[in-house]
């Protein structure tokens, strides 16, 4: 791509059709938004495995406790790593409780809006006005 500037923008202009391609068809599109029906095999206890399995192997929250809760314990301590658990655990307890909020606003939402065909059509224009403008941001970019 680095070498050829007619591949470049033949590859660009493909993706600025295809970009329009899927505003138009997103703004033509009128079947509702769907929810599975069939009810998650998945228990409790089983979710929340997952979920800290998830975090657990997360490499991004390992680096961000060891780069960043460090400078926050107290220098000449004689319990460094009681406070950075502490910290961690306080992070933690915090995390889940904003998690927690978003599950139950997106439970009271998830109804509303599968149940409008107004949101829906909204949504959907969003949607399309959202891929029309990434093509056309697509289109005038130079490099």
């Amino acid at each position: 791509m680095h070498t050829s500037a007619l591949a470049f923008q033949t590859l660009k202009y493909a993706g600025v059709v295809y970009l329009f391609y899927v505003a138009y068809a997103t703004w033509r599109d009128r079947s509702a938004f769907t929810i599975d029906g069939n009810p998650s095999t998945n228990t409790a206890t089983g979710l929340v495995v997952k979920a800290f399995l998830l975090n657990i192997l997360n490499p991004k929250l390992t680096i961000f406790f060891l780069a960043f809760l460090p400078q926050f314990i107290q220098l000449g301590t004689t319990k460094p790593l009681f406070q950075l658990l502490l910290l961690s655990a306080t992070f933690m307890v915090m995390t889940f409780v904003i998690f927690v909020a978003y599950g139950f606003l997106a439970h009271a939402f998830r109804k509303a809006v599968i149940e409008s065909p107004r949101v829906q059509t909204w949504f959907r224009r969003g949607f399309a006005a959202a891929f029309a403008c990434l093509g056309a941001e697509l289109a005038l970019t130079e490099k």
